[in-house]
């Protein structure tokens, strides 16, 4: 079963980097650099030989970079004055085979070397991290998990820990999905437990939140945050930041893209994996307790 978790996870890794570059470059130039996108991120995420030998792949890294060269490149080249049969298959037809054809080339014969050298070292770096080194990026990582709430500053954790799935290393992704389970949670036993300090309505949504963070969607705090940030953030940060740290000194390794306790067995440690979203929660819950005022106060 481990083996079919693995594979199903490996193959929207997989899909995840050509789309990712696909819209990236689509947001930055519209439909004519969507089909070239998905063809430079397949190009970068699977092994090309380069003009030295070497059978280089270079990735989330190499996504991010072809992404955003062939957005500014298909913006050039819409520019281009041409004779109006020229212009009405310039955006279905030109544009795309260019591009792919002159930035392709480009990537195998200027960039991938360079760029596949800083993949190793990154990628060599984040699987020598033990100990104290591999806490301190747990921390990291559960602290931009929390701080958002599933915004940009989450998503960039998100990627980051799906880039280095590619790459065989599965740690950073477990800290992550062990982190993303907390915030909701907190919330909601922070809700139902401090009966005199949330009212019915954030009980309600207590119970909500509960749900979303046992399969992983830690925008179930954002309700909670909406109405007292102030009071929220920090819990939540620090929470997530314990399960986070403690993911990654005992070595929690998680094969698929998404967290909570529904993909617990998609872990090497089920039962580490959940004790760890279940000590960040309680530690969350009780700073959010222990911060949050009385709703008598409040109301003053």
């Amino acid at each position: 079963m481990m083996v079919s978790l693995n594979t199903i996870g490996m193959a929207g890794i997989s899909m995840m980097i050509p789309v990712l570059a696909a819209y990236i470059a689509y947001s930055m130039a519209g439909k004519p650099a969507l089909a070239p996108g998905f063809v430079l991120g397949y190009l970068v995420n699977n092994a090309v030989v380069t003009p030295s030998g070497n059978s280089v792949s270079t990735g989330f890294l190499g996504a991010m970079i072809m992404a955003v060269i062939c957005g500014y490149f298909v913006r050039w080249m819409k520019t281009w004055k041409v004779n109006n049969t020229i212009q009405t298959i310039m955006p279905i037809l030109i544009i795309p085979i260019l591009t792919s054809l002159v930035l392709g080339m480009a990537y195998i014969y200027i960039l991938a070397t360079p760029l596949g050298f800083v993949m190793d070292w990154l990628t060599s770096v984040l699987g020598s991290l033990q100990g104290g080194s591999a806490v301190v990026l747990g921390l990291v990582i559960g602290v931009m998990t929390a701080f958002d709430m599933g915004g940009p500053i989450n998503k960039t954790a998100s990627t980051f820990t799906m880039a280095i799935m590619a790459s065989g290393i599965y740690g950073p992704n477990g800290m992550f999905r062990v982190a993303v389970a907390i915030p909701p949670i907190a919330c909601g036993l922070a809700a139902l437990i401090a009966k005199n300090k949330f009212d019915d309505a954030d009980r309600q949504m207590g119970i909500s939140a509960l749900f979303m963070g046992c399969i992983g969607i830690t925008e179930g705090a954002i309700p909670f945050a909406v109405k007292d940030l102030g009071h929220t953030l920090p819990g939540i940060c620090i929470g997530s930041a314990v399960g986070a740290a403690l993911a990654a000194f005992q070595g929690i390794d998680c094969y698929v893209p998404h967290g909570g306790f529904i993909v617990a067995l998609a872990t090497n440690n089920v039962a580490l994996f959940c004790l760890d979203i279940v000590i960040g929660s309680l530690v969350a819950a009780a700073i959010l307790i222990a911060m949050k005022p009385t709703l008598d106060k409040q109301a003053k």
